[in-house]
């Protein structure tokens, strides 16, 4: 039986981190070079905010990530580091929070549905956060911006890739070492925004 609490469970808990995501964030940055020092970056689904301490460290004191999700953050906030808990569509406000910009260079999303159980109902309630997200991308995404988002596996995936490719000038698809091996989830990688 597979033992949930594996290698990258243990190292966060040792780490102090606030969960193992951060290390499938370090992971895609490692391979893609997505993050830069100074950019601005949207973390949708930010909680419990993993996602948003690896960004700190990656932008520095001249970059700044703002955090969006439902629920609330477990981390504490640094001075480049600002959340919004309440829903995507409330794109005001999430612009509000924004670093004297109203575009960022890189939009995240480790957002994930409830889930049922149920694999295909799964699959599809993660396509649709995935088109959330892309949505907000394409409000607040610089040209050129870079975007990532976890989906879970299914017929969708492919659907999700072509929207991608209209948008974008180069997409990959990539399984962070960090992810349970029970795992549905997988990143789309999309880079260079191509903004209309």
């Amino acid at each position: 039986m597979y033992n949930r609490k594996d290698y990258y469970y243990k190292k966060a808990k040792d780490e102090g981190r606030a969960s193992r995501a951060s290390f499938k964030l370090e992971q895609i940055q490692s391979r893609y070079h997505i993050i830069k020092r100074g950019d601005v970056v949207l973390d949708l689904g930010a909680a419990p905010g993993s996602w948003m301490e690896v960004v700190s460290e990656i932008v520095g004191d001249k970059g700044f990530v703002v955090g969006v999700d439902l629920l609330p953050l477990k981390v504490k906030l640094k001075t480049n580091m600002q959340f919004f808990q309440g829903d995507l569509n409330q794109t005001e406000e999430i612009l509000s929070h924004l670093h004297q910009t109203e575009e960022v260079d890189v939009v995240l999303s480790d957002m994930a549905p409830n889930t049922s159980g149920v694999a295909f109902k799964d699959a599809y309630l993660s396509y649709e956060l995935c088109l959330k997200a892309l949505e907000a991308a394409e409000t607040l995404l610089k040209s050129g911006g870079n975007f990532i988002a976890k989906i879970f596996q299914g017929k969708e995936v492919d659907d999700f890739r072509r929207e991608l490719r209209r948008h974008f000038s180069k997409i990959e698809t990539y399984i962070p070492p960090a992810t349970r091996v029970t795992s549905k989830e997988i990143y789309l990688i999309a880079i260079g925004y191509k903004k209309s």
